[in-house]
């Protein structure tokens, strides 16, 4: 008997009540760890790593990622809530640490026992419901960002680290609207930032195997050549020739193209082996901008469109088609060029696009130039993180990592008023229609009091909007005047998640695991 297969391995059952008290168990281990780096006044945890070595973190998926329960049921709980906390980390990259409280404090409220009378469906109806209220709530209170505000986020984000948060901020307002940030460690012990010419494409990871660097999930690339072909690459051996330059040359290289299944894993396998360092994402753009926004990108790399449809035969694909940027990062959403200095042909094209926006009245193609101008005309931001040991530098990466997420996406959607307040305003104001929404307008006070307690402070009794208490001082002030705010985008995607996994976590009434050996060989 194959015991590999998880279907054939011995297993323990536990049903109804004795489940869910498990499962919730094992949600408040968890919760406990991670909920005490919440905040202004938020602690540290300290870990141990794979390898017995000490790590300290304030960053909550990492504080969850460490956890690992001895009782399997409880392992099964705290790992269904740090599903909402990696949710939310990739889809708004910060608001971990609010996804798990909320999480942990819906789960207890529907089992409260003023609840137990209520059908699970009817409970899930109200949790669904009301969120939908909140998010309106959250979307309709919303401020737009600039100037201070964006040092607010990031202080925050840094653990009200003024000094980082600036930097940070300041790394923002210098790319703009069409720029990004990114994250590289200092070969020095400071901390600063610094402005590079770069684009960002919507082409995300193609595969997980192309992961270069596995603690960030990124694809890393230094210096890579750029191969861009408009058709589908259908064998290894019409690339061939640039492959064998590429190796020679000791070099990496970025395919922009869609390829075969065939070739793909050819270069997979080399990839693994050690014997070229490569990457494939899809083509750039959508639709009737497609080929034009290929051409734009060969245009600020110096490659050469490979295209059959134009007469180009792809046998004759050779190394002087490649183009090069200093830099290629691709992560689950984007990839990021850092390019050089533009050049006087990618300006008139900029000018030409921006031309054509002003005369274009489809607002389907004007987005559609917008894009193609912000792969042009963006650039990077680089925040190169120092720090005087290992342990520092990875603690400030983590708090800086977050920081440049909470800032864009405080752009993207605008700002709420912080520390939990934005989310208990929206619990005092709206009214709730059933019991179901009764129980998530309760549970959504959690990350405000949360704050509070690791602050060691009693609540005053706020109960007018955007007011709270400023932790670090313990006065009453309106958040949003007193820079304390929170991106609308993460308080949602945090309570989204948070809603999700709980409804799914209800509706259960039997949890399976795999027997284990108590003190096997002692």
């Amino acid at each position: 008997m194959e015991f590999t297969q998880p279907s054939q391995i011995v297993k323990d059952l536990n049903f109804g009540e004795n489940a869910k008290t498990k499962v919730i168990d094992g949600v408040e281990k968890l919760a406990k760890a991670v909920k005490s780096t919440l905040g202004a006044s938020g602690k540290c945890v300290i870990y141990e790593d794979d390898t017995g070595r000490p790590v300290i973190t304030k960053d909550g998926v990492t504080v969850a990622e460490s956890v690992i329960l001895r009782d399997p049921v409880e392992n099964i709980g705290a790992t269904l809530i740090k599903e909402a906390s990696k949710n939310t980390v990739k889809e708004a990259g910060d608001g971990t640490t609010t996804a798990i409280v909320l999480a942990e404090s819906l789960i207890k409220t529907v089992n409260d026992p003023a609840f137990l009378d209520e059908t699970t469906r009817n409970i899930k109806d109200g949790i669904k419901s009301a969120s939908e209220k909140v998010n309106k709530y959250l979307s309709d209170n919303a401020k737009a960002v600039s100037g201070a505000t964006l040092k607010h986020v990031s202080a925050i984000s840094c653990n009200n680290d003024e000094k980082l948060g600036a930097i940070i901020a300041d790394a923002y307002e210098k790319v703009g609207k069409n720029g990004v940030v990114l994250m590289e460690e200092s070969e020095t012990g400071d901390t600063y930032s610094e402005i590079v010419d770069g684009v960002q494409l919507k082409c995300k990871l193609t595969s997980p195997h192309w992961v270069t660097n596995k603690d960030r999930q990124l694809c890393e690339l230094e210096n890579p050549y750029i191969l861009c072909v408009a058709s589908k690459i259908p064998s290894i051996r019409k690339i061939q020739a640039v492959l064998e330059h590429v190796i020679k040359q000791n070099r990496s290289l970025l395919i922009v193209a869609e390829v075969d299944q065939q070739v793909k894993s050819a270069l997979l396998m080399n990839k693994v082996k050690g014997n070229i360092k490569v990457n494939i994402i899809d083509s750039p753009g959508f639709g009737p901008t497609k080929r034009d926004s290929i051409e734009d990108l060969a245009l600020l790399t110096g490659a050469k469109v490979i295209d059959e449809e134009l007469g180009d035969d792809l046998e004759l694909i050779r190394p002087d088609c490649l183009g090069e940027v200093v830099k290629s990062v691709t992560d689950n959403r984007t990839t990021v060029l850092t390019t050089g200095v533009l050049t006087e042909e990618v300006k008139e094209r900029i000018k030409d696009i921006n031309d054509k926006i002003d005369k274009e009245k489809n607002s389907y193609i004007k987005k559609r130039l917008k894009d193609r101008l912000a792969i042009l005309s963006g650039s990077v931001g680089i925040i190169r993180v120092g720090g005087n040991s290992k342990i520092e530098l990875k603690e400030k990466k983590d708090r800086v990592e977050d920081a440049i997420y909470a800032v864009k996406a405080a752009l993207q959607e605008g700002i709420v008023s912080g520390g939990g307040v934005a989310l208990k305003n929206a619990s005092d104001n709206i009214k709730a229609a059933n019991n179901g929404e009764s129980a998530l307008l309760e549970a959504i006070k959690a990350p405000y009091f949360t704050i509070l307690d690791n602050a060691g402070i009693e609540d005053c009794g706020c109960k007018e909007d955007n007011v709270g208490i400023n932790v670090v001082n313990g006065e009453k002030v309106n958040m949003i005047d007193a820079g304390i705010v929170d991106p609308v985008l993460v308080t949602k995607t945090a309570l989204k998640n948070a809603v999700s996994v709980v409804s799914t976590i209800i509706s259960a009434d039997c949890v399976i695991s795999n027997t284990r050996i108590e003190y096997a060989g002692g």
